[in-house]
Protein backbone atom coordinates (compact mmCIF):
# COMPACT_ATOMS: atom_id res chain seq x y z
CA UNK A 1 0.00 0.00 0.00
CA UNK A 2 2.81 2.43 0.81
CA UNK A 3 4.18 2.39 -2.74
CA UNK A 4 0.71 2.97 -4.08
CA UNK A 5 0.25 5.92 -1.72
CA UNK A 6 3.61 7.35 -2.80
CA UNK A 7 2.61 7.17 -6.46
CA UNK A 8 -0.72 8.90 -5.79
CA UNK A 9 0.79 11.59 -3.55
CA UNK A 10 3.54 12.52 -6.05
CA UNK A 11 1.04 12.65 -8.90
CA UNK A 12 -1.30 14.86 -6.90
CA UNK A 13 1.57 17.15 -5.90
CA UNK A 14 2.46 17.59 -9.56
CA UNK A 15 -1.15 18.40 -10.41
CA UNK A 16 -1.23 21.11 -7.74
CA UNK A 17 1.25 23.03 -9.88
CA UNK A 18 -1.12 23.26 -12.84
CA UNK A 19 -2.31 26.85 -13.18
CA UNK A 20 -6.00 27.45 -13.63
CA UNK A 21 -8.05 30.60 -13.30
CA UNK A 22 -9.07 30.94 -9.65
CA UNK A 23 -12.11 33.05 -8.77
CA UNK A 24 -12.08 34.62 -5.30
CA UNK A 25 -14.98 33.06 -3.40
CA UNK A 26 -17.16 35.05 -1.04
CA UNK A 27 -16.11 32.86 1.90
CA UNK A 28 -12.37 33.15 1.22
CA UNK A 29 -11.62 35.71 3.93
CA UNK A 30 -13.49 33.59 6.47
CA UNK A 31 -11.61 30.47 5.35
CA UNK A 32 -8.20 32.17 5.57
CA UNK A 33 -8.94 33.43 9.07
CA UNK A 34 -10.07 29.96 10.14
CA UNK A 35 -6.88 28.47 8.68
CA UNK A 36 -4.41 30.91 10.25
CA UNK A 37 -6.08 32.05 13.47
CA UNK A 38 -8.18 29.11 14.63
CA UNK A 39 -6.92 25.82 16.05
CA UNK A 40 -10.11 23.95 15.19
CA UNK A 41 -10.45 21.56 12.25
CA UNK A 42 -11.71 23.49 9.22
CA UNK A 43 -14.31 21.55 7.24
CA UNK A 44 -15.41 22.74 3.78
CA UNK A 45 -18.53 20.90 2.64
CA UNK A 46 -20.62 21.22 -0.49
CA UNK A 47 -21.91 19.46 -3.58
CA UNK A 48 -19.52 17.90 -6.05
CA UNK A 49 -17.81 20.30 -8.47
CA UNK A 50 -18.73 23.55 -6.71
CA UNK A 51 -15.08 24.47 -6.15
CA UNK A 52 -14.03 22.92 -2.83
CA UNK A 53 -10.69 21.66 -4.19
CA UNK A 54 -10.09 25.03 -5.87
CA UNK A 55 -10.72 26.79 -2.56
CA UNK A 56 -8.22 24.45 -0.92
CA UNK A 57 -5.63 25.31 -3.59
CA UNK A 58 -6.09 28.97 -2.78
CA UNK A 59 -5.64 28.23 0.91
CA UNK A 60 -2.44 26.31 0.18
CA UNK A 61 -0.94 29.56 -1.11
CA UNK A 62 -1.38 31.19 2.30
CA UNK A 63 1.01 28.85 4.15
CA UNK A 64 4.69 28.12 3.48
CA UNK A 65 4.56 24.34 3.98
CA UNK A 66 1.74 21.83 3.82
CA UNK A 67 0.79 18.21 3.21
CA UNK A 68 -2.05 17.48 0.78
CA UNK A 69 -3.95 14.35 -0.20
CA UNK A 70 -7.11 13.76 -2.22
CA UNK A 71 -9.03 10.56 -1.42
CA UNK A 72 -11.11 10.75 -4.62
CA UNK A 73 -9.01 8.10 -6.40
CA UNK A 74 -10.15 4.66 -7.56
CA UNK A 75 -6.86 3.18 -6.34
CA UNK A 76 -7.89 3.96 -2.75
CA UNK A 77 -10.98 1.76 -2.64
CA UNK A 78 -9.30 -0.53 -0.09
CA UNK A 79 -7.77 2.25 2.02
CA UNK A 80 -8.81 2.11 5.69
CA UNK A 81 -8.33 4.38 8.66
CA UNK A 82 -5.75 1.94 10.07
CA UNK A 83 -3.42 2.92 7.20
CA UNK A 84 -3.31 6.61 8.10
CA UNK A 85 0.05 6.05 9.76
CA UNK A 86 1.52 4.94 6.44
CA UNK A 87 -0.12 7.90 4.72
CA UNK A 88 1.49 10.33 7.18
CA UNK A 89 4.93 8.87 6.44
CA UNK A 90 4.28 9.18 2.70
CA UNK A 91 3.14 12.80 2.97
CA UNK A 92 6.21 13.77 5.00
CA UNK A 93 8.41 12.09 2.39
CA UNK A 94 6.65 13.91 -0.47
CA UNK A 95 6.07 17.34 1.10
CA UNK A 96 8.32 17.46 4.15
CA UNK A 97 7.21 17.99 7.75
CA UNK A 98 4.44 20.56 8.17
CA UNK A 99 1.88 21.83 10.63
CA UNK A 100 -0.83 21.99 7.93
CA UNK A 101 -2.65 18.93 6.56
CA UNK A 102 -5.23 19.24 3.75
CA UNK A 103 -7.46 16.26 2.93
CA UNK A 104 -9.90 16.35 -0.01
CA UNK A 105 -13.10 14.20 -0.10
CA UNK A 106 -12.22 12.46 3.13
CA UNK A 107 -15.76 11.16 3.70
CA UNK A 108 -14.79 8.23 1.44
CA UNK A 109 -12.80 6.75 4.37
CA UNK A 110 -14.90 5.08 7.10
CA UNK A 111 -14.09 6.36 10.62
CA UNK A 112 -11.72 9.00 9.26
CA UNK A 113 -12.53 11.12 12.32
CA UNK A 114 -10.37 8.84 14.49
CA UNK A 115 -7.21 9.72 12.55
CA UNK A 116 -8.16 13.40 12.34
CA UNK A 117 -8.56 13.63 16.11
CA UNK A 118 -5.14 12.05 16.60
CA UNK A 119 -3.49 14.47 14.17
CA UNK A 120 -5.17 17.42 15.85
CA UNK A 121 -4.09 16.23 19.27
CA UNK A 122 -0.56 16.16 17.84
CA UNK A 123 -0.71 19.90 17.11
CA UNK A 124 -1.58 19.73 13.40
CA UNK A 125 -3.95 22.15 11.69
CA UNK A 126 -6.38 20.12 9.60
CA UNK A 127 -8.46 21.23 6.61
CA UNK A 128 -11.02 18.75 5.25
CA UNK A 129 -13.40 18.83 2.29
CA UNK A 130 -16.35 16.56 1.68
CA UNK A 131 -19.33 16.22 -0.64
CA UNK A 132 -21.66 14.79 1.96
CA UNK A 133 -23.11 16.76 4.86
CA UNK A 134 -23.36 13.58 6.95
CA UNK A 135 -19.58 13.72 7.40
CA UNK A 136 -20.61 15.90 10.34
CA UNK A 137 -22.31 12.87 11.84
CA UNK A 138 -23.08 12.43 15.52
CA UNK A 139 -19.99 10.23 15.83
CA UNK A 140 -17.77 12.91 14.30
CA UNK A 141 -19.39 15.53 16.51
CA UNK A 142 -18.74 13.42 19.61
CA UNK A 143 -15.04 13.03 18.75
CA UNK A 144 -14.51 16.67 17.83
CA UNK A 145 -17.14 18.47 19.91
CA UNK A 146 -16.38 22.18 19.74
CA UNK A 147 -13.19 21.46 17.79
CA UNK A 148 -14.26 22.03 14.22
CA UNK A 149 -15.55 24.90 12.10
CA UNK A 150 -17.67 24.25 9.02
CA UNK A 151 -17.92 26.36 5.88
CA UNK A 152 -20.51 25.39 3.27
CA UNK A 153 -19.58 26.07 -0.35
CA UNK A 154 -22.21 26.57 -3.04
CA UNK A 155 -22.16 27.21 -6.79
CA UNK A 156 -21.22 30.77 -7.73
CA UNK A 157 -23.23 33.49 -6.04
CA UNK A 158 -24.16 36.47 -8.19
CA UNK A 159 -21.15 38.41 -6.87
CA UNK A 160 -18.86 35.47 -7.70
CA UNK A 161 -20.49 35.14 -11.13
CA UNK A 162 -19.68 38.79 -11.84
CA UNK A 163 -16.04 38.17 -10.88
CA UNK A 164 -16.05 35.18 -13.23
CA UNK A 165 -17.34 37.47 -15.99
CA UNK A 166 -14.70 40.13 -15.11
CA UNK A 167 -17.39 42.62 -14.15
CA UNK A 168 -16.25 45.05 -11.46
CA UNK A 169 -19.06 46.64 -9.44
CA UNK A 170 -18.78 50.02 -7.74
CA UNK A 171 -21.40 51.65 -5.46
CA UNK A 172 -22.13 54.35 -8.05
CA UNK A 173 -23.16 51.65 -10.56
CA UNK A 174 -26.49 51.26 -8.73
CA UNK A 175 -27.41 54.80 -9.81
CA UNK A 176 -26.08 54.97 -13.41
CA UNK A 177 -28.20 53.80 -16.33
CA UNK A 178 -25.59 51.84 -18.33
CA UNK A 179 -24.11 49.88 -15.37
CA UNK A 180 -27.63 49.14 -14.07
CA UNK A 181 -28.60 47.60 -17.40
CA UNK A 182 -25.38 45.57 -17.44
CA UNK A 183 -26.01 44.25 -13.92
CA UNK A 184 -29.62 43.42 -14.75
CA UNK A 185 -28.60 41.48 -17.88
CA UNK A 186 -25.82 39.63 -16.05
CA UNK A 187 -28.23 38.69 -13.28
CA UNK A 188 -30.78 37.40 -15.79
CA UNK A 189 -28.12 35.19 -17.37
CA UNK A 190 -27.03 33.91 -13.95
CA UNK A 191 -30.62 33.15 -12.93
CA UNK A 192 -31.08 31.07 -16.08
CA UNK A 193 -27.73 29.26 -16.26
CA UNK A 194 -26.89 28.81 -12.57
CA UNK A 195 -23.48 28.99 -10.94
CA UNK A 196 -21.68 25.67 -11.55
CA UNK A 197 -18.10 26.86 -12.27
CA UNK A 198 -17.14 24.30 -14.92
CA UNK A 199 -20.51 24.46 -16.66
CA UNK A 200 -20.13 28.22 -16.98
CA UNK A 201 -16.60 27.72 -18.32
CA UNK A 202 -17.44 25.08 -20.94
CA UNK A 203 -21.14 25.88 -21.52
CA UNK A 204 -21.79 22.20 -22.20
CA UNK A 205 -25.19 20.76 -21.13
CA UNK A 206 -23.64 17.28 -21.10
CA UNK A 207 -21.47 18.42 -18.18
CA UNK A 208 -24.58 19.03 -16.05
CA UNK A 209 -25.97 15.63 -17.04
CA UNK A 210 -22.71 13.89 -16.13
CA UNK A 211 -22.49 15.70 -12.79
CA UNK A 212 -26.09 14.81 -12.03
CA UNK A 213 -25.44 11.13 -12.74
CA UNK A 214 -22.27 11.14 -10.62
CA UNK A 215 -24.11 12.59 -7.64
CA UNK A 216 -27.06 10.28 -8.17
CA UNK A 217 -25.10 7.03 -8.49
CA UNK A 218 -21.90 7.61 -6.53
CA UNK A 219 -23.11 9.81 -3.69
CA UNK A 220 -26.63 8.44 -3.20
CA UNK A 221 -27.70 5.16 -4.86
CA UNK A 222 -24.43 3.30 -4.21
CA UNK A 223 -23.62 4.89 -0.86
CA UNK A 224 -27.04 4.14 0.64
CA UNK A 225 -27.76 0.92 -1.22
CA UNK A 226 -30.99 2.15 -2.82
CA UNK A 227 -32.56 -0.55 -5.00
CA UNK A 228 -35.61 1.28 -6.33
CA UNK A 229 -33.79 3.42 -8.89
CA UNK A 230 -36.85 4.26 -10.96
CA UNK A 231 -38.87 5.59 -8.03
CA UNK A 232 -35.86 7.58 -6.77
CA UNK A 233 -35.41 9.23 -10.16
CA UNK A 234 -39.13 10.01 -10.27
CA UNK A 235 -38.83 11.67 -6.87
CA UNK A 236 -35.97 13.86 -8.11
CA UNK A 237 -37.92 14.84 -11.23
CA UNK A 238 -40.98 15.65 -9.13
CA UNK A 239 -38.99 17.79 -6.68
CA UNK A 240 -37.17 19.62 -9.49
CA UNK A 241 -40.45 20.27 -11.32
CA UNK A 242 -42.12 21.56 -8.13
CA UNK A 243 -39.22 23.85 -7.27
CA UNK A 244 -40.11 26.23 -4.39
CA UNK A 245 -43.62 24.77 -3.99
CA UNK A 246 -44.89 23.23 -0.71
CA UNK A 247 -44.73 19.43 -0.50
CA UNK A 248 -45.41 16.73 2.08
CA UNK A 249 -43.94 13.25 2.42
CA UNK A 250 -47.36 11.66 1.95
CA UNK A 251 -48.15 13.63 -1.23
CA UNK A 252 -44.78 12.70 -2.72
CA UNK A 253 -45.26 9.06 -1.72
CA UNK A 254 -48.57 8.87 -3.54
CA UNK A 255 -47.19 10.61 -6.63
CA UNK A 256 -44.34 8.14 -7.15
CA UNK A 257 -46.13 5.02 -5.93
CA UNK A 258 -44.09 4.09 -2.86
CA UNK A 259 -45.69 2.06 -0.08
CA UNK A 260 -45.04 4.49 2.78
CA UNK A 261 -44.01 8.09 3.39
CA UNK A 262 -41.09 7.11 5.65
CA UNK A 263 -39.19 5.93 2.56
CA UNK A 264 -39.70 9.36 0.96
CA UNK A 265 -38.40 10.99 4.15
CA UNK A 266 -35.25 8.85 3.96
CA UNK A 267 -34.77 9.59 0.27
CA UNK A 268 -35.06 13.32 0.84
CA UNK A 269 -32.50 13.04 3.63
CA UNK A 270 -30.09 11.41 1.18
CA UNK A 271 -30.65 14.22 -1.34
CA UNK A 272 -29.97 16.81 1.36
CA UNK A 273 -26.80 14.99 2.45
CA UNK A 274 -25.50 15.20 -1.12
CA UNK A 275 -26.34 18.93 -1.27
CA UNK A 276 -28.56 18.46 -4.30
CA UNK A 277 -31.83 19.59 -2.66
CA UNK A 278 -32.64 21.55 0.49
CA UNK A 279 -35.80 21.46 2.62
CA UNK A 280 -37.20 24.65 4.13
CA UNK A 281 -39.46 24.26 7.16
CA UNK A 282 -42.29 26.58 8.14
CA UNK A 283 -41.73 29.04 10.96
CA UNK A 284 -43.44 27.85 14.16
CA UNK A 285 -42.55 28.34 17.82
CA UNK A 286 -43.24 24.61 18.15
CA UNK A 287 -40.56 22.31 16.72
CA UNK A 288 -43.18 19.56 16.42
CA UNK A 289 -45.33 21.76 14.18
CA UNK A 290 -42.28 22.63 12.07
CA UNK A 291 -41.55 18.96 11.45
CA UNK A 292 -45.16 18.00 10.71
CA UNK A 293 -45.97 20.89 8.36
CA UNK A 294 -45.44 20.94 4.62
CA UNK A 295 -42.05 22.20 3.52
CA UNK A 296 -40.62 23.84 0.42
CA UNK A 297 -37.79 22.25 -1.55
CA UNK A 298 -35.02 24.17 -3.31
CA UNK A 299 -32.19 23.10 -5.61
CA UNK A 300 -28.48 23.77 -5.10
CA UNK A 301 -28.29 25.01 -8.69
CA UNK A 302 -30.93 25.92 -11.24
CA UNK A 303 -29.06 23.93 -13.92
CA UNK A 304 -30.55 20.76 -12.41
CA UNK A 305 -34.04 22.23 -12.70
CA UNK A 306 -33.38 22.92 -16.38
CA UNK A 307 -32.08 19.35 -16.81
CA UNK A 308 -34.60 17.16 -14.96
CA UNK A 309 -37.57 19.40 -14.16
CA UNK A 310 -40.57 18.83 -16.43
CA UNK A 311 -42.36 22.08 -17.26
CA UNK A 312 -43.71 23.95 -20.26
CA UNK A 313 -43.10 27.38 -18.71
CA UNK A 314 -39.90 29.26 -17.86
CA UNK A 315 -40.68 29.24 -14.10
CA UNK A 316 -38.87 32.56 -13.79
CA UNK A 317 -40.53 33.40 -10.48
CA UNK A 318 -39.52 30.13 -8.86
CA UNK A 319 -35.96 30.37 -10.17
CA UNK A 320 -35.82 33.83 -8.64
CA UNK A 321 -37.08 32.47 -5.32
CA UNK A 322 -34.52 29.66 -5.46
CA UNK A 323 -31.71 32.21 -5.92
CA UNK A 324 -32.95 34.25 -2.94
CA UNK A 325 -33.13 31.08 -0.82
CA UNK A 326 -29.52 30.16 -1.60
CA UNK A 327 -28.33 33.68 -0.75
CA UNK A 328 -30.17 33.60 2.58
CA UNK A 329 -28.88 30.12 3.36
CA UNK A 330 -25.33 31.39 2.89
CA UNK A 331 -25.79 34.32 5.24
CA UNK A 332 -28.45 33.52 7.82
CA UNK A 333 -28.30 31.60 11.07
CA UNK A 334 -31.92 30.44 10.77
CA UNK A 335 -34.24 30.31 7.76
CA UNK A 336 -37.93 29.40 7.43
CA UNK A 337 -41.01 30.00 5.32
CA UNK A 338 -44.13 31.52 6.89
CA UNK A 339 -47.68 30.21 6.57
CA UNK A 340 -50.63 31.92 8.21
CA UNK A 341 -53.75 33.29 6.56
CA UNK A 342 -51.32 34.32 3.83
CA UNK A 343 -47.81 33.24 2.89
CA UNK A 344 -44.39 34.85 3.19
CA UNK A 345 -41.52 33.20 1.39
CA UNK A 346 -38.79 33.71 3.98
CA UNK A 347 -38.34 34.52 7.64
CA UNK A 348 -34.60 34.77 8.28
CA UNK A 349 -32.51 35.33 11.39
CA UNK A 350 -28.99 36.72 11.25
CA UNK A 351 -26.16 35.60 13.53
CA UNK A 352 -27.30 38.04 16.22
CA UNK A 353 -30.77 36.45 15.99
CA UNK A 354 -32.28 39.58 14.47
CA UNK A 355 -35.25 38.69 12.21
CA UNK A 356 -36.06 39.69 8.64
CA UNK A 357 -39.15 39.02 6.51
CA UNK A 358 -38.59 38.69 2.76
CA UNK A 359 -41.13 38.12 0.01
CA UNK A 360 -40.11 37.17 -3.55
CA UNK A 361 -42.17 38.24 -6.53
CA UNK A 362 -41.09 38.22 -10.18
CA UNK A 363 -43.16 41.34 -10.85
CA UNK A 364 -45.36 43.28 -8.45
CA UNK A 365 -48.56 44.48 -10.14
CA UNK A 366 -52.15 45.41 -9.15
CA UNK A 367 -53.27 41.82 -9.57
CA UNK A 368 -50.90 40.39 -6.95
CA UNK A 369 -49.78 43.32 -4.79
CA UNK A 370 -52.41 42.83 -2.07
CA UNK A 371 -51.68 39.10 -1.75
CA UNK A 372 -47.92 39.60 -1.60
CA UNK A 373 -48.18 42.49 0.86
CA UNK A 374 -50.73 40.76 3.12
CA UNK A 375 -48.54 37.67 3.49
CA UNK A 376 -45.44 39.75 4.17
CA UNK A 377 -47.18 42.03 6.70
CA UNK A 378 -48.61 39.01 8.54
CA UNK A 379 -45.10 37.58 8.89
CA UNK A 380 -43.72 40.96 9.96
CA UNK A 381 -46.33 41.22 12.70
CA UNK A 382 -45.64 37.67 13.87
CA UNK A 383 -41.93 38.41 14.37
CA UNK A 384 -42.44 42.03 15.49
CA UNK A 385 -40.94 43.89 12.53
CA UNK A 386 -41.68 47.37 11.22
CA UNK A 387 -39.70 46.90 7.99
CA UNK A 388 -39.83 44.18 5.35
CA UNK A 389 -38.53 43.46 1.86
CA UNK A 390 -40.00 42.35 -1.45
CA UNK A 391 -37.36 41.13 -3.91
CA UNK A 392 -38.41 41.48 -7.57
CA UNK A 393 -36.72 41.05 -10.91
CA UNK A 394 -36.37 44.76 -11.65
CA UNK A 395 -38.68 46.98 -9.58
CA UNK A 396 -37.73 49.44 -6.88
CA UNK A 397 -39.90 51.59 -4.64
CA UNK A 398 -40.99 52.06 -1.03
CA UNK A 399 -44.46 50.97 0.15
CA UNK A 400 -46.07 52.08 3.43
CA UNK A 401 -48.91 50.36 5.27
CA UNK A 402 -49.65 52.14 8.54
CA UNK A 403 -46.49 51.98 10.65
CA UNK A 404 -44.94 49.32 8.39
CA UNK A 405 -42.53 50.05 5.54
CA UNK A 406 -41.71 47.61 2.75
CA UNK A 407 -38.74 48.08 0.43
CA UNK A 408 -39.31 46.74 -3.08
CA UNK A 409 -35.87 46.07 -4.56
CA UNK A 410 -34.46 44.44 -7.73
CA UNK A 411 -32.81 41.07 -7.13
CA UNK A 412 -29.54 42.12 -8.78
CA UNK A 413 -29.23 44.98 -6.31
CA UNK A 414 -30.39 43.01 -3.27
CA UNK A 415 -27.92 40.19 -3.92
CA UNK A 416 -25.03 42.64 -3.97
CA UNK A 417 -26.20 44.66 -0.96
CA UNK A 418 -27.75 42.15 1.45
CA UNK A 419 -25.10 41.07 3.93
CA UNK A 420 -25.18 38.89 7.05
CA UNK A 421 -25.75 41.78 9.49
CA UNK A 422 -28.48 43.42 7.40
CA UNK A 423 -30.59 40.75 5.73
CA UNK A 424 -33.63 42.95 5.27
CA UNK A 425 -31.76 46.09 4.15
Amino acid sequence: MKQNLLHIAYRQKEQLGFRTRLIERDCMAQAREALLSDNRVLIVTGMRRVGKSTLVRQLLNTVETFCYFNFEDEKLLDFSVEQFGELEEVLIEVYGASKYYFFDEIQNIPQFEVAIRRLQDGGKKIVLTGSNSSMLSMEFGDRLTGRYKQIELFPFSFAEYLRFQDVVVQPKDFHLAEPRVLLKNQCQQWLESGGLPEYLHFNDPDYVRTLFDNILYRDILTRYGIKRHREFRELIQLLATNLALPVTFSSLQKSIGLSNSETVKQYMGYLANSYMFFELYQYHPSIKKQLNSSRKVYLNDVAFHNLVGFTISQNSGRKLENAVYLHLRRHSAGLFSFQGKGECDFVAFDHQRRPAAIQVCHELHPGNEKREMDGLLEAMQAIHLEQGTIVTLDQERLLTRGSHQVSVIPVWKWLLMAVPDNLSL
